[in-house]
């Protein structure tokens, strides 16, 4: 092969893709709830708690409550119906966001759902 041949070869050669995709299936624990915020974008949140899997009892923590966003339009029509204790889907990323705070700048690391569906409705009482 000459120098030539090499120069033309794909530069991700022996490169590992990197992915950030999640799918998450739990119960809704805080009602969604939309947000305006100060740059004028709005964006609806809510907590989803996850059965742990595959722990194999290295945690007592059986559980996982997730802090969720959704930004674009299609998704926020959809949770906007969601209701404490509905079982949903959600499939997105996971994202750490900055933003201002009182005491300067945060941070949070959330689930970016990009889509959602009810799977079971709660019991009305």
């Amino acid at each position: 092969m000459s120098a030539r041949t090499k120069e033309k070869e794909p530069a991700t050669e022996g490169r590992v893709e990197h992915v950030n995709e999640v799918r998450l299936v739990g119960r809704v624990t805080q009602a969604p709830e939309e947000r305006l915020l100060p740059s004028g974008d709005t964006v609806w949140t809510f907590r989803l708690a996850v059965t742990r899997t595959g722990d194999r009892g290295r945690s007592k923590q059986t559980v996982d409550a997730l802090d969720c966003a959704v930004w674009a339009a299609r998704p926020r029509r959809s949770v906007s119906s969601w209701r404490l204790g509905d079982e949903v889907e959600v499939c997105g990323a996971v994202r750490r966001r900055f933003f201002r705070a009182g005491g300067g700048a945060a941070s949070r690391t959330e689930i970016e759902v990009r889509t959602g569906k009810v799977i079971r409705r709660a019991a009305s009482g």
